[in-house]
């Protein structure tokens, strides 16, 4: 363990929580409080976070407004962008509140930032003046770190409370009456079939893969409308995107080879699914990320086992193992698959071309867990630079020659 960690596990949670907020206080004096000049667009879930950042920027670019934003993938300010090599999908503090001051020197009117239950829980959000809250589903994730499912959903909340004039929520997620009831000047719904914003009001044809993708584009143009674009403005900006990094990304059509960030069981099996079909119905051969190390353990056979019922040839690798053994975690997944037979392959790299000499034409690869994310991050606080996408591209160029 790390000094930086053991501090944390010995201080008290009242000091933690005390540090956090005045590092908030001071980040945002530093800056001069500079969301206070910007229309602040927080969007929260387990999952679809970035894309939804993704659409909401587009739609609002596509009305002519500078627009800064913040994700896992990329940060934004204006037509300046870079990758986000943090490692952290919810920037700290001082960083966020730089980037807004940024927004706000560029001529930005709207920032869209992507809110995750841990920067919650660390007073990232503090000092932020939110006029837009979006929630977009929520499933189990982070239950180490929050102590529970209900203590994960409660951080999401208190991004809400935090927002006083508009909240968009999802109305077809089962948990939309915890954050229906959270006060507010407007509730604006969205769903395939229920809420004000569906399908039927809006109908769309996304060019990317998975059908869930119509929720985050429907909260996008919930948002967008809300802000005065028109309905066609909002459909023809997320009709526009070809792909967002990482996130079913179709690396290769020949082989068919998609890489994904889904870490979540929710996730992966929707991701299969997608794969499936646009592939046109080929047998899967996936490259299993092991979720990282030292959080949600349980989720390790539960990825096995949908792996199980989806993949033909499994290939179980590593993943962002921080101070674990990454041979524990992998194992750990193994035990989800059962009586089928599957590979562990140590080395990620290796494990990309082990699928590829595995994967026949019939057959589609499907490589998640990292999705775009720049590094690798291992024991002792070391970062390696990676990139699945690059992975795949250099062992088929290989292949070629």
């Amino acid at each position: 363990m790390n000094f930086k960690k053991l501090l944390k596990k010995i201080t008290p949670a009242f000091l933690l929580n005390w540090y956090h907020y005045s590092l908030a206080f001071l980040g945002a004096l530093m800056y001069r409080f500079p969301s206070n000049n910007l229309t602040v667009i927080g969007v929260t879930g387990t999952s679809g976070k970035s894309t939804t950042v993704d659409f909401i920027t587009r739609i609002l670019e596509e009305a002519g407004h500078k627009v800064a934003s913040t994700s896992s993938i990329r940060f934004k300010v204006a037509d300046k962008e870079w990758k986000n090599k943090m490692k952290m999908t919810m920037p700290g503090r001082l960083v966020i509140q730089k980037l807004l001051r940024q927004a706000v020197d560029a001529g930005c009117k709207y920032a869209v930032l992507e809110v995750t239950s841990e920067g919650i829980k660390q007073s990232r959000h503090k000092f932020i003046n939110f006029d837009t809250a979006v929630f977009l589903n929520l499933t189990p994730e982070h239950l180490d770190s929050h102590g529970g499912f209900e203590n994960y959903r409660n951080a999401k909340m208190e991004l809400f409370k935090a927002t006083k004039n508009i909240h968009v929520i999802n109305a077809e997620d089962e948990n939309m009456e915890y954050f229906l009831q959270i006060p507010a000047r407007k509730k604006i719904t969205f769903g395939l079939e229920k809420g004000d914003v569906n399908l039927a009001t809006n109908p769309i044809t996304l060019q990317l893969l998975g059908d869930f993708n119509n929720y985050n584009a429907l909260a996008a143009i919930a948002v967008g409308m809300h802000y005065g674009v028109s309905r066609e403005v909002c459909a023809r900006a997320v009709e526009k995107v070809k792909g967002v990094p990482g996130r079913l990304e179709v690396v290769s059509q020949n082989p068919v080879v998609v890489v994904d960030y889904a870490f979540t069981p929710e996730q992966l099996e929707a991701s299969h699914g997608a794969v499936k079909k646009y592939s046109g119905g080929k047998s899967l051969v996936c490259v299993l990320g092991s979720c990282g190390g030292g959080r949600d353990k349980w989720k390790r056979p539960v990825l096995g086992k949908i792996a199980a019922q989806n993949c033909r040839e499994i290939i179980i690798t590593n993943e962002d193992p921080y101070d674990e053994d990454p041979l524990e975690i992998m194992e750990q997944v193994a035990k989800g698959i059962g009586e089928k037979p599957y590979h562990i392959v140590l080395d990620r790299k290796e494990a990309i071309e082990k699928a590829l000499e595995l994967a026949t034409p019939a057959d589609a690869i499907i490589i998640t867990g990292k999705g775009a994310e720049p590094l690798m991050c291992l024991a002792d606080g070391k970062k390696i630079p990676w990139d699945d996408r690059e992975i795949v591209r250099e062992a088929l160029q290989s292949r070629e020659k």
